[in-house]
């Protein structure tokens, strides 16, 4: 039989790939490449050179991305027992070959004589960029170790991917663990139609009676909002904040706070081993920021600008929810009284609006943004191997040229991992023939799915998600960049990687985006102006207390990882973060940091002040558009030339610098917050 995983495709085989070819696809590469890079070394050229050196490196990792980035997409969106385990007895074998390769002493030694040679002044910034940080990382895989150092470094990464990958299974099995079947709908009183529809739908996929309330987020967060049942409410949200820990109803059970601690351990070791004081500041060796208290310094400074208003928003809260009969609001009641205070101000909510938001209208709106903005055009493949029913294809066009494509799965479905993201399938490179190869993205939503005949109907918070995972595919996909390491979002610094993201969201509030995206599934009629003045003036709802929770996590993350007080437990970190930051506290139950895949199981350690950052930059960036004009495609193509087209071919300073004419401000993000005045 052979291994569809080892085969040449233009796109991923889905349908072809079983568990059983993961793994020998795995060893095959990992074997041909390390005898392809022993080969290259033995014999080394009179002068090292970007043909000679990179290029056939850039061909041994598209050969392993090829294999491994479908299996990893399918892990995350299609999870089965087989799959999980073939996929996790890779991850081992996946950090020991890159460990191999960090601590490659004759490999370093050519980069590094490529990087002394006159050629490098010949290669384009790109290369350059390229060449500086594959010595960076080599410092950074502990190429000055001793040999005993090395071996425990690599022992540290492949122990680290194991939990991380722990943890994520954890998470997805413990929200997949507990479901609430009721047969009275009485109890589920205060839903809108859509989700007591989709309760309806997920008991019968079980062969249930009645409606089924899971804690996949679609129904956790309509309970939350709409369930006039407090006890119910509270029932839903002690089994979400617990989940894969020692409290709860399934307390015990796949519990995350063994991993995290050893997780935190062994990251702090592996700062120790390659010279730094904590894990934070080995995460900033490759981000935009500068030093660990510059990153504490900006996120209390944020903090103590919405401290004020987010303890206004809370005072406003209470003294509504204490007129509606609640004396003592609990956590389970915030977004339930808060959805009420936000139709009793404004007459708006995101039900009202959901009509005005059926998928196709809002992806097409989407792409008419796009499309003025950059000069593309984007169309729909019909014919394509998916991996679910849900799973769509997309062309990106430029001069009727296909440049780019990318995948789209939108619903929340069982054996699916929670969240959004996106993801590349394929990077843009110029290959060593001279053919270019084009993009390809994931994108990957967990949305209501389309229920009772009606099109899928998106909340408005939902379409500002679809935007934000566009932004990303954007810059993978409209990227000019030749290279693999530098192409797309490949070798852009974390704290500037949600720029594109953050910026594509503004247009889900302006009048010129929401004329394209919006329209009535019945009727296509337009977002009524009431409508809008109304959503437009709930902009800032909340929105002190919502930077402040954004605030609280990014403190804990950092705080975590700068380690100043060792003795503290997680728990205890968390709490004093609170006590400095939060202005309504959780029950002590609730174990929210044992479900923060962000930092526990993604890539976001020491990095999720990096949302913040990014929002900073985008902000400011988007302010251009608005002395310029928001459709303005002038504007646009300096955004897509300078940003999106560069990718991490230069530091995200400069590039930003370039399109801005500046650095940037935090005026413009305060600004859109509603939160640059002092809080009354």
């Amino acid at each position: 039989m052979s291994n569809p995983l080892l085969q040449p495709y233009d796109l991923p085989p889905f349908s072809a790939i079983r568990a059983e070819h993961v793994k020998p696809a795995v060893e095959q590469i990992l074997a041909d490449s390390r005898a392809q890079v022993e080969a290259l070394l033995a014999n080394p050229p009179a002068q090292w050179s970007w043909a000679n050196l990179v290029e056939p490196l850039d061909d041994m990792g598209e050969k392993l991305s090829r294999a491994w980035s479908p299996v990893s997409h399918l892990n995350a969106v299609m999870n089965s027992p087989e799959l999980r385990e073939a996929y996790e007895s890779c991850l081992p074998l996946l950090s020991q070959y890159f460990t191999e390769l960090g601590q490659n002493q004759a490999l370093f030694e050519a980069y590094q004589q490529l990087a002394n040679s006159a050629e490098f002044t010949r290669l384009d910034k790109a290369q350059q960029t390229i060449i500086e940080h594959a010595l960076r990382d080599f410092r950074l895989s502990g190429i000055a170790l001793p040999p005993a150092q090395q071996k425990r470094y690599g022992e540290l990464q492949m122990r680290l991917s194991e939990l991380q990958s722990r943890f994520s299974n954890q998470v997805l099995d413990a929200t997949q663990a507990w479901t609430k079947q009721l047969s009275d709908a009485a109890q589920l009183d205060g839903l809108p139609d859509s989700a007591l529809e989709q309760a309806r739908q997920a008991a019968a996929a079980r062969e249930l009676d009645g409606w089924l309330v899971t804690l996949d987020f679609p129904s956790y967060y309509a309970v939350m909002t709409y369930a006039n049942d407090r006890a119910l409410r509270e029932e839903v949200y002690t089994a979400f904040c617990t989940r894969a820990s020692d409290q709860g109803p399934n307390a015990g059970q796949l519990d995350n706070g063994p991993i995290i601690e050893e997780i935190l351990t062994l990251r702090q070791e592996l700062a120790e081993l390659l010279g730094f004081a904590n894990y934070a500041e080995l995460s900033l060796a490759t981000k935009m920021a500068e030093s660990t208290d510059q990153v504490l310094g900006f996120l209390r400074d944020l903090g103590q600008r919405s401290k004020g208003h987010a303890e206004q928003d809370l005072a406003a809260l209470r003294a509504f929810a204490a007129e509606q009969g609640c004396a003592e609001l609990q956590p389970w009641d915030v977004g339930y009284y808060s959805e009420k205070l936000r139709q009793h101000r404004y007459a708006i909510s995101q039900e009202v609006l959901r009509p005005y938001f059926p998928v196709n209208t809002v992806i097409k709106g989407m792409f008419g943004v796009v499309q003025k903005l950059y000069g593309i055009e984007l169309r729909e493949v019909e014919q394509f191997e998916r991996w679910h029913a849900d799973a769509r294809l997309f062309e990106v066009l430029e001069n009727g040229e296909v440049i780019g494509r990318f995948f789209l799965d939108l619903y929340a479905r069982s054996h699916k991992r929670g969240g959004a993201w996106m993801d590349g399938c394929r990077d843009r490179r110029l290959l060593p023939g001279g053919q270019l190869q084009r993009p390809i993205a994931y994108l990957v939503c967990n949305f209501t799915p389309p229920a009772g005949g009606k099109p899928a109907l998106l909340t408005h918070d939902e379409v500002t998600t679809l935007f934000h995972e566009f932004g990303h595919g954007l810059h993978h996909l409209l990227t000019r960049v030749d290279y693999a390491s530098a192409s797309g979002i490949n070798g852009v610094a974390w704290d500037a990687v949600e720029l594109p993201s953050q910026f594509m969201e503004n247009w889900c509030w302006e009048p010129e985006g929401l004329a394209l995206i919006s329209g009535h599934f019945e009727t296509g009629e337009a977002l009524p102006q009431a409508l809008l003045d109304k959503m437009l003036a709930a902009k800032n709802f909340q929105s002190g207390m919502g930077m402040l929770r954004q605030i609280e996590l990014s403190l804990f993350d950092f705080e975590l990882h700068v380690r100043q007080h060792p003795e503290l437990s997680v728990q205890q970190v968390l709490d004093q973060v609170r006590d400095e930051v939060a202005v309504m506290r959780p029950p002590a139950f609730n174990r929210f940091q044992n479900g923060f895949s962000h930092i526990f199981a993604g890539g976001y350690a020491a990095g999720y002040y990096s949302y913040k950052w990014a929002e900073v930059l985008s902000a400011d960036a988007f302010s251009r558009f608005e002395e310029e004009g928001v459709l303005n495609e002038a504007t646009g193509r300096a955004f897509r030339d300078n940003i999106l087209a560069r990718g991490g071919s230069e530091e995200p300073m400069a590039l930003f610098v370039a399109f801005r004419g500046r650095e940037p401000s935090i005026d413009p993000l305060l600004r859109h917050l509603g939160l640059s005045g002092e809080a009354a």
